[in-house]
């Protein structure tokens, strides 16, 4: 099969590499689409994220779906031919984060893209059977793709304990934003505010639910005030503590965007209103609700794709997320 290799910041090489054999309780998936995500971005800009570093030949794209083509020893051969949306993680079964349903937590957790295990920009990847998604007629391949970008936001969601009647602040308008403002509209959030420097991304933010959007370069402050759950997706320091200085008393923050490992923050505040900050680290039990949200036609995932390649063009697609009209990249490993 092919495969686009990371084998160093900036270079993107497509190799031949052997098709994937699935262990007994795992599928063989042709991938039909896989979608570029930031952390995609980190790895191919500067060869690293936190902690993870690449030191050897890596394939990215861990957004991503396809059809079943073969399965394992222990799995049910009538699941060939099934239309599926890949959860891209594979936790072990044992640890406490596991047992408590916490397994996105597990700290020997394999996930797509990080070093050390290979993501989905090439044309089979294999994953545990209860992994692999079946979506229905209705959702298109790069949907099922971005099933994984959504239950990001549904877990932000339940974090943020998004309600009918409330009034949301989301700073970033980048794909999982603009994801998780689609969702607060789904869950019945009156309000929802979207704070972004680019013109652009405020635009695509206002066509995709939110109800208010600002320039936090010109706009004043004062505007984003009495909220119940704030959810930063940009990274920023500043947009953090304008956020939280925005969350009405027992209000919720949510930090989804990776920025600076460390920055300071409102202490007082955050005190003096019993604010709950929590992060989130990708997802749980999230791939239900993400593919009833998208058949039901509550949230529209393929207008967010703004730009399709084949495997040949992974660089391109990567290079595409620096412009603010880019909201979201496909990969076609069909393509080739």
């Amino acid at each position: 099969m092919k495969a686009s290799v990371l084998v160093a910041p900036h270079r993107i090489d497509l190799r031949e590499r052997p098709v994937p054999t699935p262990r007994p309780d795992e599928v063989l998936v042709q991938v039909t689409a896989v979608g570029v995500c930031g952390s995609d971005v980190h790895f191919y800009r500067d060869g690293h994220l936190g902690e993870w570093v690449v030191e050897e030949p890596l394939v990215l794209g861990h957004e991503c779906g396809g059809t079943i083509v073969a399965v394992g020893s222990g799995v049910d051969p009538g699941r060939v031919g099934h239309r599926v949306s890949v959860e891209p993680q594979r936790p072990s079964a044992g640890s406490r984060e596991t047992l408590r349903g916490d397994y996105n937590l597990d700290p020997h957790m394999s996930f797509y893209a990080i070093p050390g295990t290979d993501g989905a920009f090439q044309q089979y990847v294999t994953i545990q059977d209860h992994f692999a998604h079946a979506i229905p007629d209705g959702v298109s391949d790069h949907a099922a793709a971005l099933m994984e970008p959504l239950s990001v936001a549904i877990a932000t969601a339940r974090k943020a304990g998004f309600a009918p009647g409330q009034r949301v602040l989301i700073t970033g308008a980048g794909p999982v934003g603009i994801a998780v403002a689609q969702v607060a509209r789904a869950y019945g959030v009156a309000e929802v505010v979207v704070s972004d420097v680019a013109s652009a991304r405020r635009d695509s933010a206002l066509r995709f639910g939110a109800t208010t959007v600002f320039d936090p370069m010109t706009g004043n402050t004062r505007d984003l005030a009495d909220v119940d759950a704030y959810v930063d997706a940009s990274g920023a320091a500043p947009a953090v503590r304008t956020g939280i200085a925005a969350v009405r008393p027992g209000g919720r923050v949510v930090l989804v965007g990776m920025g600076l490992p460390e920055i300071p923050l409102p202490i007082t505040t955050i005190q003096n209103r019993e604010l709950i900050v929590t992060g989130v680290f990708r997802y749980a039990n999230t791939w239900p609700t993400a593919i009833s949200l998208v058949a039901r036609g509550i949230v529209d995932l393929d207008r967010m794709v703004t730009g399709i390649y084949g495997l040949a063009d992974v660089q391109a697609a990567l290079e595409s997320t620096a412009d603010p009209n880019s909201l979201k990249a496909i990969v076609e490993p069909v393509r080739g």
